[in-house]
């Protein structure tokens, strides 16, 4: 149903580039590329040309646009520091190799497909690749020389990389363990299927204002982060016993953190794909194009307010109104990782295990899929943690396959600090980035382990190369903004920014901010045992460091 000029209210300043206002005019060049061409279309001249006549005779519109819809980023050329991020031009930044993200929606492969991705890790990757907190791989070192025959090994075994970046929707979260967890509201597998078959890859929706993040999940822990994301189907039961889903919408990071606001409606699981529809048309045709910075759906409905963005939901785009439904029911101590061994609904177990910092290889990934082969599985997910879980693993198979994951040192019993930290791609690869964050997050758990190893509290700690927040600084108990800062001897070094204190479940709150409080990279396992020894001297009894970090003094967060 078309949006009508009744339900816009005052008229907002041409300036902010609204379709649904009629204006269609691009305000910059992001837009005008948009439109100049559908960034779906350059798959096939990837087949056909790019492939062929190799990196330089790439238009540099596909390059730092379109190539981002087939989910390829020019990766950061080698030997580039910090300081040159926000200075050199995107050219002087590419390298000639992509990062290539493949998209998993719902956490779930087989074996074959985890497979699939190893055998193209090791054959066109370098043997890299990384688990992110969105539930995807990602892949560098790739050739666009490579890239359909790296496509055609993906669509074999049912995968792809369709809209895995750029201003589309992404990837869609959902709760690694749906249909098994013995204690989950309802299992949102078929609609994560429906939203991907009815309009991934859609010319519909295949130019947002930004990108457009989505959670369907039944998940009892909440574990797809339904606070933070553009758009959240987060399971609850509804009005008469039955159930369905809380909407939420407006969530996101970055420089400018909000948390998603409920529109008070209940949506049940037939009208999950519908309503995701409208929610994203809204987007489309309501979002500010004009300003990058202000192009994600929060800002509008921060202007908006949550009951008139329901209105022209209900009135504009579906046609009908959605009944009241109540808010998710949180609970204090929430785990939303699924680590451990944890019985499943039909008597067998799901085996969650923690890589480092989410860095994996091809060769690791390979050996995952013979593991889970071996002893019975052929479900295998990943989590919003940059984890993974093995389903499906009989009682006599746990103490095996247990074993089997850590000698590759995959722990299923990880310590606090290997089970809560994590980290961003950083400056080795990442074009944004400022500092170092993998080897960097893996450091800072072995020196942890090293000198708390009886830490008691699950404190997150998250490092992040960049302010965009990809690893979730904001609502860490310790968030780690990568910056420049001035060492002891008066030199620029890598650094972080500290963020303290910040959650998402029962009390979200923002990471607190001390003036000041940055550390150096070499000086930062110092500071987080200094900070978490007085976090332990002076919590009060089953205080969580959140709620510490919030009354503690600023000098005994220094």
């Amino acid at each position: 149903m078309p949006p009508t000029s009744a339900s816009t209210g005052s008229r907002p300043r041409r300036g902010e580039g609204q379709w649904a206002l009629g204006y269609r005019e691009p305000l910059n060049k992001n837009e005008e590329n948009k439109k100049n061409d559908d960034g779906l279309n350059v798959q096939q001249r990837i087949i056909d040309i790019y492939s062929k006549a190799g990196f330089d005779s790439i238009d540099p519109a596909d390059l730092r646009g379109r190539f981002r819809w087939l989910g390829l980023y020019t990766q950061r050329a080698p030997g580039i520091d910090g300081g040159k991020t926000a200075v050199l031009e995107p050219e002087e930044l590419d390298d000639r190799y992509f990062m290539m993200r493949v998209r998993i929606d719902g956490g779930q492969l087989s074996v074959a497909q985890l497979r699939a991705i190893g055998e193209i890790s090791t054959t066109y990757a370098r043997d890299t690749a990384d688990v992110t907190d969105r539930q995807n791989v990602q892949l560098h070192w790739i050739r666009v020389e490579d890239v359909p025959a790296i496509w055609e090994k993906l669509e074999a075994v049912g995968l792809s990389t369709m809209e895995a970046c750029g201003d589309t929707p992404r990837v869609i979260m959902g709760c690694p363990v749906a249909g098994i967890d013995a204690d989950e509201i309802l299992d949102a597998t078929p609609q994560i299927r429906q939203v991907y078959d009815d309009y991934i890859g859609s010319p519909l929706f295949s130019n947002l204002p930004r990108k457009f993040k989505t959670s369907i999940s039944g998940c009892s822990a909440f574990c797809t982060n339904h606070e933070i994301n553009d758009v959240s189907f987060a399971g609850v039961v509804g009005p008469d016993g039955a159930p369905g889903f809380d909407l939420l919408v407006g969530g996101g990071l970055s420089t400018n953190p909000m948390f998603a606001q409920r529109l008070g409606a209940f949506v049940r699981p037939e009208q999950v794909s519908e309503v995701w529809a409208g929610v994203t048309s809204i987007f489309r045709d309501y979002g500010y194009r004009r300003l990058r910075h202000r192009a994600r759906i929060k800002f509008l409905i921060k202007d908006w307010g949550p009951e008139r963005f329901r209105e022209v939901l209900e009135k504009e785009y579906l046609g009908y109104a959605l009944p009241d439904g109540p808010e998710v029911d949180m609970r204090e101590g929430l785990q939303r990782d699924h680590i451990g061994v944890h019985r499943q609904r039909d008597g067998r177990n799901y085996v969650g295990f923690a890589p480092r910092v989410g860095r994996v290889s091809g060769t690791l990934l390979s050996r995952i899929a013979d593991i889970a082969e071996e002893h019975g599985s052929d479900r295998i997910r990943t989590t919003a943690d940059q984890k993974l879980v093995l389903l499906d693993i009989a009682d006599d198979r746990v103490d095996s396959v247990t074993a089997a994951l850590e000698a590759e040192d995959l722990q299923v019993r990880p310590s606090v600090f290997r089970r809560q930290t994590m980290a961003c791609t950083g400056i080795e690869y990442c074009k944004l980035a400022i500092v170092e964050t993998k080897d960097r997050g893996s450091t800072l758990i072995e020196e942890l382990e090293r000198r708390l190893p009886d830490f008691p509290e699950p404190v997150t700690i998250n490092l992040n190369g960049c302010p965009n927040s990809c690893a979730r600084i904001q609502v860490a108990d310790i968030g780690l903004k990568g910056q420049l800062v001035t060492d002891a001897d008066g030199e620029q070094v890598e650094g972080f920014q500290v963020h303290l204190g910040g959650g998402m479940g029962l009390n979200p709150a923002f990471g607190r901010k001390v003036r000041g409080l940055k550390t150096t990279s070499a000086e930062l396992p110092d500071y987080i045992e200094r900070v978490l020894r007085r976090f332990l001297d002076q919590r009060e009894e089953g205080e969580p460091f959140a709620a510490w970090a919030a009354r503690a003094e600023d000098g005994d967060l220094k």
